[in-house]
Parts: structure tokens; C-alpha cells; sequence
């Protein structure tokens, strides 16, 4: 082959700010949080937004949806609504219907959106997903502004710089990086969740504590009784150092739109990406995540890599917390006699170009990544986790 004749080389620099603002009843009317986010692109311009959010937080909050259009309606003069607040259906069902993302779509042509406008996504996990892809293809990108509304998303993925639908029967298989405008966690949201929705917001808690910080995973051991039945002061707290934890290390990585092989957040993920799967979504993001990190727990024990009372009193804080650290659908096997949860590894491998990464810990805090996983020895892991969590 002839060398290339000239080759042309310009470095693009970026830079992204990555702003999380916390506050309590962000539609009050009162509250100016919200008002000081969405800002004209350029002077003089009007600011136009559109409002996406999970009807079922009617339920905890009747007139949730009157009270967002009440608070647009009292600044009429600096932020103009594109078009009523659009209530969709959460739940992970709303990332595997792709006439779902197809009708957020609809939704922001008619009302005519731009990138001078405004996208704003009041959700769980799902719904921050579903928009967050949506507007990031939409016209190449249309300003995102999140409201995470559960403790799994404000604590990790509400704060992240991901978004993704599931497609051909695969975990966020569409999907798109990018820096949202802005978060917003409105923490008064957390305490009128259901228990389920609660408890799972710990699991992405302890999991970034395991990985990154000693201190933060003995923080959440000394309050494992209160953080049990959700006391305010240290739920709040455990949530907001989460979320504070997780945008870090987006930051100071050196890989916040994941290039690399390496994917240290996603501790116990190769098994509950799976697992939700197989469950056919029954199983939440969060209470996958628990099973699967009581599975590699066990796995670092049975590989010389954690010692065994350390493993056992992880676990036992997990367990002290509420959460199950097993599932039947564990023993789900395919018609060669494998368990179908295995396959998770090589869709892990799969998704981070043909190389296999999985986080696992010595401690609290010393995070090392392995490369190969022994299948036998994951089975036996297995076996362990079902008679002794059954």
C-alpha cells in the first residue's frame, strides 16, 4: 500500500462541566433552582424546554404533573413550555419498546425543539434513560436536563453521562455518552418512594463505596440499622455522597465515555445485566447489582483474593440492609446444562471490544481488574450463593 500522501491532524478539546445541584421541592413555587439552570443559549434569546416525566409519581405525590405545568405557568415571561408536561410510563419496559422511544421523538418535533431548547426529564432510571437517549439524537443533541426521582438515580445513573435503550434483547444496546446540562436531585423525592425503590439507591451505595472508598463503605456499616428503615439524615447522606463518588470518578478518570476496557463502576454488573435479562426485567437494575456482587464477592474469596471473614461481613452488611443476595433465576441452565447467567460474561466482553474487564476487590477500597474469569469456579460461587441466600 502507497503512504499516504498528507495527512491532516487538529486536536478538538472539549470541556464539559458536569453540574449536580441538590434541593427539596424543586416545583415549589418558591424554588428558583430550576429557573437558574434553564438560561438562554444566547442573549437575548426566550427560553423554550419540554418536560418528560414518570407519571407513576403521581402515586407518592398526587398532582405531581399539575404542579411542574403550575410552576412553568408562574415564569411564562423567561421559560416558555414547547408544549404540555408529557407523562410516559416507567419501569425498564419503557427502555424495550422501541414505539416508545419513537413517541418521545414525535413529541419533540412537534414541539418544535432545537439545540438552543431545553430538555427536561423528571424519572427513575428507565425514563432518564429513554429522554436522555432521545434528546442526545435528536438534531445531534439537544440540551438535557435530568431530575432523577429515585435513589438508584440519584445516587448513580441519573448522574452519569450515559443513556441507552435496550435493543435485540440487549442491555442499552442503543446508546449514547454525553454531559448533561445539568442534575437536579430533589432529595424531598427520595421519602415518598416505595420501600423496593428505597432500598435499591444503597446497593449502587455500597458498591462505589467497595470500589473506591474505605471510609464511605464504613460509614454505611456504622448506620447499616437506621439506613435499614431508610432514617433520613443518614439516607440522605449516603445518597448524596454516592452520587458525589460516582461524578468523581467520571471526572478524574481519564475515560468518562468509557474508550476503554476498564469499567471499575460496574462491580457485580456482568452477572445483573443478565439477570435482568433472563427475568425479564422482574428483577430491577438494583437488585441484580446486589446479586451480582454477592456473587463476585464470592468468587474474590474463592480466588485468594478476599479474605474470608471480609467477604462474609460485606455480605453481611448487605444482607443487614435488606437486600436479597440471591435468586432462582441463578439456577436457570440452557439445553447443554450451562447456566444461563454465564453468558453474561461474554456479552461483558462483547460490550468492551473482545477483552474481558471485571472490577473485583482485595477490600474496601483496593479495586484490581481481572481478565479472565474460571467458569468452574463461578459455578461453585454459584452453588455457594444459592445454599447459603437461597
Amino acid at each position: 500500500m502507497p503512504e499516504p500522501f498528507e495527512t491532516l491532524s487538529f486536536p478538538i478539546t472539549l470541556r464539559n462541566e458536569h453540574r449536580l445541584v441538590f434541593t427539596r421541592d424543586v416545583f415549589a413555587p418558591e424554588n428558583l433552582t430550576l429557573a437558574n439552570v434553564l438560561t438562554p443559549r444566547e442573549p437575548g434569546e426566550q427560553v423554550r424546554a419540554l418536560v418528560f416525566w414518570d407519571r407513576g409519581l403521581e402515586t407518592p405525590f398526587p398532582g405531581f404533573g399539575t404542579r411542574i405545568a403550575a410552576w412553568f405557568a408562574a415564569r411564562r415571561e423567561t421559560v416558555v413550555l414547547a408544549g404540555a408536561p408529557i407523562g410516559l410510563d416507567g419501569g425498564e419496559r419503557a427502555k424495550n419498546e422501541f414505539e416508545q422511544l419513537e413517541h418521545v421523538w414525535k413529541c419533540i418535533e412537534v414541539a418544535g425543539l432545537c439545540r438552543h431548547s431545553y430538555i427536561v426529564v423528571v424519572g427513575g432510571g428507565a425514563i432518564l434513560d429513554l429522554v436522555g437517549f432521545a434528546a442526545a439524537t435528536a438534531h445531534r443533541g439537544i440540551p438535557l436536563v435530568r431530575l432523577p426521582s429515585t435513589s438508584l438515580s440519584q445516587g448513580d445513573g441519573g448522574v452519569g453521562v450515559k443513556s441507552g435503550v435496550n435493543h435485540f434483547g440487549k442491555k442499552n444496546w442503543l446508546g449514547a455518552f454525553g454531559v448533561p446540562h445539568a442534575v437536579i436531585n430533589d432529595l424531598s423525592l427520595l421519602h415518598g418512594l416505595p420501600v423496593r425503590e428505597r432500598r435499591v439507591g444503597l446497593v449502587e451505595a455500597v458498591k462505589v463505596a467497595l470500589i473506591r472508598d474505605a471510609a464511605f463503605f464504613e460509614f454505611i456499616a456504622a448506620r447499616v440499622q437506621p439506613l435499614s428503615v431508610f432514617a433520613p439524615e443518614p439516607f440522605e447522606a449516603v445518597i448524596r455522597e454516592s452520587a458525589r463518588q460516582h461524578m468523581e470518578h467520571i471526572a478524574t478518570s481519564g475515560d468518562p465515555f468509557e474508550r476503554g476496557s476498564a469499567r471499575p463502576l460496574d462491580f457485580g454488573h456482568w452477572a445483573a445485566h443478565k439477570l435482568e435479562q433472563m427475568s425479564n426485567f422482574s428483577l430491577s437494575h438494583g437488585e441484580a447489582v446486589a446479586v451480582g456482587m454477592a456473587l463476585d464477592l464470592l468468587y474474590a474469596k474463592a480466588s485468594g483474593l478476599l479474605a474470608p471473614a471480609l467477604a462474609q461481613r460485606i455480605l453481611s452488611v448487605l444482607q443487614q440492609l435488606g437486600l436479597a443476595l440471591s435468586t432462582p433465576f441463578l439456577d436457570l441452565r440452557g439445553p447443554d446444562g450451562r447456566r444461563t447467567v454465564l453468558d453474561g460474561l461474554e456479552e461483558f466482553r462483547e460490550h468492551l471490544g473482545g477483552r474481558l474487564s471485571i472490577p473485583m476487590i482485595r477490600a474496601p477500597g483496593d479495586r484490581l481488574e481481572v481478565h479472565e474469569m474460571d467458569v468452574a469456579r463461578v459455578d461453585a460461587a454459584i452453588d455457594e450463593l444459592r445454599a447459603s441466600y437461597g
